[in-house]
């Protein structure tokens, strides 16, 4: 096969590049699933903007920097954020209808946020977003969906390194063959499976991230895993969180007895960065033997509440909760990826041809720690953005003659028996020493486990061939033992990063805009 551009992934990032290129190259759209399987279809809260009378990309900059922890790249922000006011009207263009109110669109506020301005579809947006786009991405000529294949590894042409196609893994047909392309797309989104409790979809395995570092790519900040404090706590959630627009609108963090913790954490309560409330849940939950904290918005009339949580509302129903009347029970779970491939806002990556954008991407906007809806605003503005790069200085793809796999040739292969199991005790592991709180003692732990399961996986994958189950796991354990590595390496707390043996950075903007990339 030959395309002009291959995007892996398929969620809101890899969208807006297919529909900005479609018209001029021709585009194949990758996706181990279909085009709902993504983190972006599951996104509740919205999307951020500084749209409100008073508001400004200053304040909404500012915001973002501080969440960051001081590792934002400041001029990255403002490119960005910049951008976000036409993002949402690009957005609205392809058909997502956004919820209104009297005054235009209605803004909620999220944690971090010194105000509303967070553009959402209900508490569903991410699902109304995808299913406009892919709405449109089926109808367009110029894209062609190839759904149920699974990424190996990326093709390189021979020296100097250049990126010139992947090879991919037809999960339908089960067979490999190489695609060709002048340019290669990395929307694949982030790693939340790495850890046993997490709101990422089942295909977040850290592909992109795996495949790039494979092929020579720098990462940076992977250290930084976002955990969403309100992950819906049942054994049937199944990754359910619990949007922050929920503690936006009212709701309060409370203990079983009913007494608030929140102000004895931080005077923002509530409304303090996901990694600040994230802790104090954890924090509340170890020192008294807790499995859950509640959230409590029942306070707000039962009509206001569908109105505005459906989608929640109807979850927490459906599961004996009535969110109206008692308290939603909720942990903190791995949610976001706040580091992954080093790409400019355009996409760059180190690779010539390779493109990094949306959660496989570190563009330096999250820094230590993502501000809440900042995340849909990066996927359309760099996949748009990487798509405009691609338009002004990328030829179309030429004949695929001489390409050379980055790693090693596989064959198709059954799955082996005893990977359930090895990805179980990988996630185990990760989830008991490289969470929430971490230790000296725990990374090290941990390095043991993935540094042997990560040469293992490679062993085997070229040993025994290629099946979706060897691919995911060589990728989650490669991934897993560079999260780790680069917590081993950050001698402070930072952000999303707390190790209780490490003490806390001095300032808040001591390294801004320097990422920790291992080398």
């Amino acid at each position: 096969m030959e395309f002009d551009v291959i995007i892996i992934g398929s969620g809101l990032a890899g969208l807006a590049a297919a529909l900005e290129l479609a018209p001029r190259r021709r585009v194949a759209l990758v996706s181990k699933g279909g085009l709902a399987d993504s983190a972006s279809n599951r996104a509740q809260g919205g999307i951020a903007a500084p749209l409100a009378a008073g508001d400004s990309v200053q304040a909404h900059v500012r915001d973002t920097l501080v969440a960051g922890a001081g590792l934002c790249d400041a001029s990255a922000a403002r490119a960005i954020i910049g951008q976000a006011c036409g993002a949402i009207d690009w957005l609205r263009e392809q058909g997502v209808a956004f919820s209104a109110d009297s005054g235009g669109l209605h803004l909620t506020r999220e944690g971090g946020h010194g105000q509303r301005r967070i553009a959402h579809a209900a508490d569903a947006t991410g699902r109304a977003i995808v299913a406009a786009l892919g709405a449109r991405a089926r109808a367009t000529p110029g894209i062609t969906l190839l759904e149920r294949h699974c990424a190996v590894d990326l093709l390189l042409p021979g020296a100097p390194a250049a990126c010139r196609g992947v090879r991919l893994l037809d999960l339908r047909g089960a067979r490999v063959f190489d695609a060709a392309a002048a340019h290669v797309v990395l929307a694949s989104g982030g790693a939340g499976q790495v850890y046993r409790t997490t709101t990422a979809p089942p295909a977040a395995t850290g592909d992109g991230i795996a495949m790039a570092w494979r092929a020579g790519c720098r990462v940076a900040n992977l250290e930084f895993t976002q955990f969403h404090p309100t992950g819906l706590h049942h054994p049937q959630a199944d990754g359910f969180l619990i949007s922050e627009a929920v503690r936006g609108e009212g709701g309060l963090l409370r203990l079983p007895g009913g007494e608030r913790f929140m102000p004895a954490h931080d005077p923002r309560a509530e409304l303090a960065p996901r990694d600040i409330v994230a802790r104090a849940i954890q924090a509340e939950m170890s020192g008294r033997g807790l499995d859950c904290v509640q959230l409590d918005i029942s306070h707000q009339p039962a009509e206001f509440l569908r109105a505005h949580f459906p989608t929640i509302h109807a979850r927490c129903l459906a599961l004996g909760i009535d969110m109206a009347a008692v308290p939603i029970p909720v942990a903190p779970a791995a949610h976001y990826t706040c580091g992954g491939v080093v790409a400019d806002v355009s996409g760059r990556s180190d690779l010539p041809g390779l493109y990094a954008v949306g959660e496989a991407a570190c563009t330096g906007l999250h820094g230590a720690n993502r501000l809440a809806s900042n995340s849909l605003l990066e996927c359309v503005v760099t996949g748009r953005a990487a798509a405009r790069d691609i338009l002004l200085h990328g030829a179309a793809s030429g004949p695929a003659g001489g390409l050379e796999l980055a790693g090693d040739a596989a064959a198709v292969a059954p799955p082996a028996a005893d990977l359930a199991r090895l990805r179980h005790e990988l996630r185990a592991v990760m989830s008991r020493d490289v969470g929430v709180v971490r230790s000296d003692a725990g990374l090290r732990r941990a390095a043991a486990t993935t540094g042997a399961l990560r040469a293992e996986m490679q062993a085997r994958f070229e040993r025994e061939g290629a099946s979706l189950e060897m691919l995911e796991l060589r990728n989650l354990a490669l991934v897993a033992d560079l999260i780790v590595a680069a917590a081993r390496a950050r001698a402070e707390s930072r952000g999303a990063h707390f190790n209780r043996d490490r003490p806390p950075a001095e300032t808040a903007d001591a390294h801004c805009a320097a990422a920790l990339a291992i080398p």
